[in-house]
């Protein structure tokens, strides 16, 4: 590895982070900074692969040290996301900021999420039929055959749990397990712990209004503290979003890219569909889609380069209270319950265009109206408990063709471009809780109209 090459590679690194430095110095609004960073991570990236290809040794040197700034960023984020959930529930009680029952609130924002999701898998059954896009067409090699092996095994775990056992992984057993995150339900199970906190305390204050007083207190300095760390980790985001597509447009097999590109597409056009869906949806409910295009960017860009729900959840959850008017009860509730639940793009889109391409394969017609019917409704159901990191695509895809009774070794065939669609996904994924959040809002008395129809904050990342 030439060292020299290494070296130059990280100071102009470092040299775009204090350009995008001195933007914010210069005022430059805290949305055109990560769209910079975003813009500026494309050409650094491309032209980084260029000038020493896919497989050179100084540009995986350089990625390395990249990755320092990247998933150091997402690193930040993802270790901020159970204490900033179970906070801001526990204060969505002590501060009485849900004007709905927790019940109601829940029930709506878990019925929007599972609807939104039958409609996204709805969308993707017709792109691909618009696009007439089949497995058999597309060609395996060793990649994808140990990629069909893996998730064949994968199945035969999950295929020993029911549905009815599925839905208990969704409840606390151990919570400092759950804190760690070491489920992919993890973060509903302290959704659930801090709501029972949260009804325990309304009973205190009933019976003890001083001790309930203290514990309110205790919580009120504990989430300023913690909103504290998130404005400061949001300040990077210009940063990271720069590294995290840098790294992304310099390592992308865009050989690989071409030969499924009628897939990509497909797969765009369906997300883009289901986000035009989402923008009708606040439409009819009032709300002037623009202008959620517009103060949602800065947390739809993180989400589509890092292609983590869940490291999204600090930003999608300050975007829905200081920008869109959300309540923190409703945001938190929404965001949380998104990163596993009737997530739109992974447990919506994507195993509904895999199950309709695989079909054909076993002699099934994917137009049969019982097919379809049960297709929607499997999707649906299935998206309980899908995790909000990398991996929850593939593993809703393995839950819905099972359940569908379709060869699941044929969903590796589309390896090559993951990441590339897995940005997509994530993206829509977030957009579909902060939809859910935000017509909860509406429908609960718990959405501020006036702060949704200010102008863009100049300072998103800023103390409100």
């Amino acid at each position: 590895m030439d060292i020299f090459l290494l070296v130059l590679n990280i100071f102009l690194l470092l040299l775009l982070c204090f350009g995008l430095y001195k933007m914010q110095k210069n005022g430059v609004s805290f949305a055109k900074r990560v769209f910079a960073g975003l813009g500026i991570g494309i050409v650094f990236g491309l032209g980084l692969q260029y000038a020493y290809g896919a497989d050179s040794e100084v540009l995986a040197g350089s990625i390395d040290w990249f990755n320092i700034v990247g998933s150091g960023y997402v690193k930040f984020l993802q270790v901020i996301v159970m204490p900033l959930v179970f906070i801001s529930i526990i204060a969505a009680f002590t501060r009485l900021t849900l004007k709905s029952n927790i019940g109601k609130v829940s029930a709506l924002i878990i019925g929007i999420l599972l609807g939104t999701t039958a409609i996204a898998a709805a969308v993707g059954i017709g792109t691909t039929v618009l696009f007439d896009l089949e497995a058999i067409k597309i060609e395996k090699g060793d990649a994808e055959t140990a990629r069909g092996e893996q998730l064949e095994s994968r199945a035969g775990d999950l295929a020993s749990k029911t549905f009815p056992q599925q839905m208990l992984e969704l409840l606390p057993a151990n919570v400092f397990l759950d804190f760690t995150g070491a489920r992919s339900t993890s973060t509903i199970a302290v959704v659930i712990f801090a709501a029972f906190i949260g009804i325990a305390y309304l009973g205190v204050r009933r019976k003890n209004a001083e001790q309930a007083e203290s514990f309110a207190k205790l919580v009120d300095t504990f989430y300023t503290i913690i909103m504290r760390v998130v404005t400061l980790i949001l300040r990077l985001t210009p940063y990271g979003i720069l590294a995290i597509m840098t790294r992304v447009t310099a390592t992308s097999d865009y050989g690989a890219i071409a030969k499924l590109g009628e897939f990509v597409a497909a797969s765009y056009v369906a997300l883009l569909i289901v986000f035009g869906i989402h923008l009708l949806l606040l439409m009819f409910a009032g709300l002037n889609p623009l202008t959620y295009v517009k103060k949602a960017f800065p947390v739809l860009s993180f989400a589509f380069t890092s292609r983590t729900s869940a490291g999204t959840l600090p930003l999608n959850i300050k975007a829905q209270t200081k920008e869109l008017g959300v309540s923190d009860g409703v945001a938190n509730f929404a965001g949380s319950f998104g990163l596993s639940i009737g997530q739109n793009g992974c447990a919506g889109v994507y195993p509904a265009m895999l199950a309709v391409m695989i079909a054909p394969t076993v002699g099934i017609n994917p137009l049969d109206p019982s097919f379809l019917f049960m297709l929607i409704l499997v999707v649906a159901i299935s998206s309980f408990g899908v995790a909000g990191v990398g991996g929850g695509a593939t593993f809703a895809a393995i839950l819905v063709l099972s359940a569908m009774d379709l060869p699941i070794a044929l969903a590796g065939l589309l390896i090559s471009v993951e990441p590339l669609i897995d940005m997509g996904r994530t993206a829509l994924n977030v957009s579909g809780s902060m939809t859910a959040g935000l017509l909860t809002g509406k429908a609960t008395g718990n959405l501020d109209t006036s702060v949704y129809n200010r102008p863009p904050s100049t300072d998103f990342e800023a103390d409100a």
